[in-house]
């Protein structure tokens, strides 16, 4: 009997190609779309009309069948409350990796599996492998495609049936495999917006559901240069969109950044310089720590880490709490824009072991 592998189809290219390997491998193949936001306001950032077109375009031809599912209600109460809860304390949440964990890996997987599916398989640039009794998480082999980070929280239920047949190709290996393959949407940019929410104006859209609190924009030495939109709107390092270039009074003409969130009395502390000391950091902490293996990890360890999507991986040693539920991270070199709301995520070589999510910086 052929394994059934159900694909998680966006419309994009490539969980398009995915597709087509496991067709060409002689899996049986089906197809799923998943809706996840229920709201349409008109504009152009939802796609899901025409991100389902595309994947019915491929599905139609590799001849293979294409169901839809609405996890609309699981993704606004396990994702988008959280990313709402996390904004308003005026932190910045990744949903991204909440989305994989109880959507992509999660939801989906039941589904998948509970209507005869075997394993289930996505277009993520990562690796499944088999090592002392676990399933390993590793890269991709396209360093600037792996995905990983967004990962690092799946378990072993869901590695044990997950399939990522991009993880040893590189990206315009892909982009021709699509072309090849007659696919409309081989020259389809990569979505780089909100999981499922799409590339919207950031700001607008989350003003429609928490309430704006404004407030000064000071220097370091407490000079009040502006006014901030609200402190959710803004993250540690940002440059653009701060609207107080060319503030006189300042001897130096000098891009600002957001060096500082004073939570407290709702302040937005910039400086001076891509380079300012303030966004300098070497240890922080993190809690929520999820391990891949499932595994016990030794109470301190060295590693290498990601505190942000394509950051280069930086040596650091990791100290864990008792419960293994929270931990200190100590790096090599000063880090730049460590932000709370992120995610800390820990390798070890190629492999994925894990990861957190940052609290406090020291």
């Amino acid at each position: 009997m052929k394994q059934h592998i159900t694909v998680g189809m966006s419309g994009g290219v490539d969980s398009s190609v995915t597709a087509k390997i496991l067709v060409e491998q002689e899996y049986d193949v089906s197809a799923l779309f998943m809706k996840n936001w229920e709201e349409d306001d008109g504009t152009d950032a939802c796609t899901a009309v025409a991100d389902l077109a595309d994947a019915q375009q491929v599905c139609d031809a590799l001849a293979i069948p294409l169901k839809t599912v609405n996890f609309a209600h699981e993704y606004w109460e396990l994702v988008f409350e959280n990313f709402l809860t996390e904004s308003a304390a005026g932190r910045t949440p990744n949903p991204d990796i909440l989305c994989n964990q109880h959507i992509k890996f999660k939801a989906f997987l039941d589904f998948a599996l509970q209507n005869g599916a075997d394993k289930i398989a996505t277009g993520h640039y990562a690796r499944v492998e088999q090592r002392d009794g676990y399933f390993a998480l590793l890269k991709a082999l396209d360093k600037n495609k792996d995905q990983t980070y967004f990962l690092y929280r799946l378990n072993q239920q869901a590695l044990s049936r997950c399939l990522f047949p991009l993880g040893t190709m590189q990206k315009p290996e892909v982009r021709k495999i699509a072309i090849a393959s007659g696919f409309d949407n081989h020259a389809k940019k990569d979505s780089t917006g909100i999981c499922f929410i799409g590339e919207r104006n950031f700001r607008p859209f989350l003003q429609r559901f928490l309430p704006a609190q404004p407030g000064e924009i000071q220097t370091t030495e407490g000079q009040v240069l502006g006014e901030h939109q609200g402190l959710m709107y803004y993250t540690l390092g940002q440059r653009q969109g701060l609207g107080i270039g060319g503030v006189r009074g300042i001897e130096v003409e000098q891009p600002w950044y957001v060096v500082k969130k004073d939570l407290t009395n709702n302040v937005l502390v910039v400086g001076q310089g891509h380079d300012h000391s303030l966004l300098f950091s070497q240890t922080l902490n993190a809690d929520q720590l999820t391990w891949l293996s499932g595994k016990q990890q030794p109470q301190q360890f060295r590693c290498h880490a990601k505190s942000r999507y394509r950051q280069a991986d930086q040596a650091c040693s990791v100290e864990l709490d008792n419960n293994q539920q929270s931990c200190q991270v100590q790096f090599e070199q000063p880090q730049r824009a460590l932000t709370p709301g992120q995610s800390i995520v820990f390798y070890q070589d190629d492999e994925c072991i894990g990861g957190g999510v940052i609290q406090s910086v020291g």
